[in-house]
């Protein structure tokens, strides 16, 4: 898949507008935060670079082509690199990260989409540290800016850099952070899953997709489960859930695993349910992500296990459905919601 900001955000290094990853060059290594892998990122060798990214399929992806990735990388670097995410807060957050990582004239390059925030986010840097040159190309913006402590907003920075910071929600029932999935608030969907799903859910399940953990706090309840694990490919999100939800479901035994859903599950469960997402990184619906995580459920589950699924009204989840499991049935069908159970042949 083409990834067109993270080309342009390389473009200046191949231009020569910007040097440090040419051939015999001093051996530093650089930063490259909320990093991704793409075909632009083989002209790098892998020992120049340290990979920040808390989005396990980036993550997996780095790693198989050999790149060093963490969830946090502390210390300053000469060079640090910036795709930044689409919430405004994180992003800010996340831009004042990059200024504060640079070491003294190191150099900070951001790049975006221009449907995704190009202009604002080049305005932020603007402010954090000033702009030292830009470049335009692919529908996407390129901005660098020199760190110097003339050109540093020092009070700014440290500002920013609380944008993101976890906290309560909802009266502290929860603590969320802005850029985590209806960050601040209940999704109406997630409520209508609740609302549907049946008492009599027993014995070890599975939340694919759990955010900051409020389906399996309410899955939990259910006298007869026994055990939940957890699977959400966001770390910011799987860390909330956990500080959400650790300690706090009674008997019920929990499994937080950082990994993509759709793929293998760490074991066989009796009943999934799940709020799967339909954007990645961008506004158009992607009806093959919750099509992959009802593929990874039907694989998980035993023979006659249960899933359940909420997802807006529109989404062509039912093809899949009937390829992949014995039997399914619309179970809620309100406000733009359908809450869908989908039962896996018994053999």
């Amino acid at each position: 898949m083409k990834d067109p900001a993270l080309d342009t955000l390389l473009l200046p290094f191949e231009d020569g507008l910007l040097n440090f990853f040419e051939e015999g060059a001093a051996d530093q290594k650089a930063l490259f935060l909320r990093a991704r892998m793409g075909f632009a990122m083989n002209g790098i060798a892998k020992d120049r670079l340290i990979c920040q990214q808390t989005f396990a399929p980036d993550r997996d992806n780095l790693e198989r082509a050999g790149f060093t990735v963490a969830p946090e990388v502390e210390g300053q670097y000469p060079l640090v690199m910036l795709l930044p995410p689409r919430q405004r807060d994180e992003a800010r957050a996340l831009m004042a990260k990059a200024v504060k990582s640079a070491v003294e004239g190191g150099i900070v390059v951001v790049s975006a989409s221009n449907t995704e925030g190009a202009k604002t986010a080049e305005s932020d840097l603007t402010k954090l540290a000033g702009n030292t040159g830009k470049v335009s190309k692919n529908k996407c913006r390129v901005f660098w800016a020199e760190i110097t402590p003339e050109t540093v907003n020092h009070e700014l920075v440290e500002e920013w850099s609380k944008l993101d910071a976890p906290r309560e929600i909802m009266e502290g029932e929860f603590v969320s952070r802005p850029g985590v999935f209806a960050w601040d608030h209940l999704d109406k969907a997630s409520q209508l899953l609740v609302a549907t799903l049946p008492e009599k859910l027993a014995g070890r399940g599975a939340d694919l997709g759990c955010g900051f953990g409020y389906l399996t706090r309410e899955v939990a309840k259910r006298e007869k489960v026994k055990a939940i694990d957890l699977y959400e490919a966001e770390k910011r999100a799987l860390d909330l859930a956990e500080q959400n939800l650790k300690g706090k479901t009674g008997e019920v035994a929990l499994d937080f695993i950082w990994q993509d859903a759709t793929k293998k599950l760490a074991r066989t469960y009796d009943f999934i349910f799940t709020n799967p997402p339909f954007h990645a990184g961008g506004k158009q619906d992607r009806a093959d992500i919750g099509q992959e995580f009802i593929k990874s459920a039907a694989r998980g589950l035993r023979p006659s296990g249960h899933l359940w699924l909420v997802a807006n009204r529109h989404l062509p989840y039912e093809a899949t459905l009937d390829k992949v499991f014995a039997s399914y049935e619309i179970m809620a069908d309100q406000n733009g919601y359908k809450v869908i159970r989908a039962i896996k042949a018994n053999k």
